[in-house]
């Protein structure tokens, strides 16, 4: 075409989130209440030089007290929180060994909670959360 500016390609570029799927020694899945009223994964942005493992496990620490491990990868998918905002979420099923004791509420999180499987269906979250979690049970019954 003539007239007209090409203009360079520029892809388009998303936050990774690294989140994490860990349960107590009851089989309660640690959820945290955000800003939003919503449940979620404890985990956060992928940034520095951690790797995506490193970072599950940072963030389960920071936002919960407990020391995480991160195991199988479960999950990768978009999620939109708000209109036109897209984030790449990153799922692990992860242990931890001090999960007996409560979690503690980071300033980042309304709340923290403990839920049995046949609780989260109903929970006010992403259905992309509740996957993963549904993922890790199965992975967990497997064994």
């Amino acid at each position: 075409m003539t007239g007209q500016t090409e203009q360079p390609y520029v892809p388009p570029t998303f936050p990774i989130s690294i989140k994490g799927v860990v349960l107590d020694p009851q089989q309660r899945v640690l959820l945290l209440k955000n800003e939003r009223q919503e449940w979620e994964l404890p985990g956060g942005k992928l940034e520095g030089t951690e790797t995506p493992e490193q970072r599950v496990a940072t963030e389960i620490h920071e936002e919960s007290g407990w020391t995480a491990t991160a195991g199988p990868l479960l999950d990768v998918w978009m999620y939109e929180p708000i209109p036109g905002r897209k984030v790449f979420i990153v799922t692990y099923g992860c242990a931890a060994a001090d999960a007996h004791q409560p979690p503690v509420v980071s300033h980042e999180h309304k709340e923290a909670g403990l839920f049995h499987r046949d609780e989260v269906p109903v929970l006010v979250m992403p259905q992309g959360y509740k996957d993963s979690i549904a993922r890790w049970y199965e992975l967990h019954d497997q064994v």
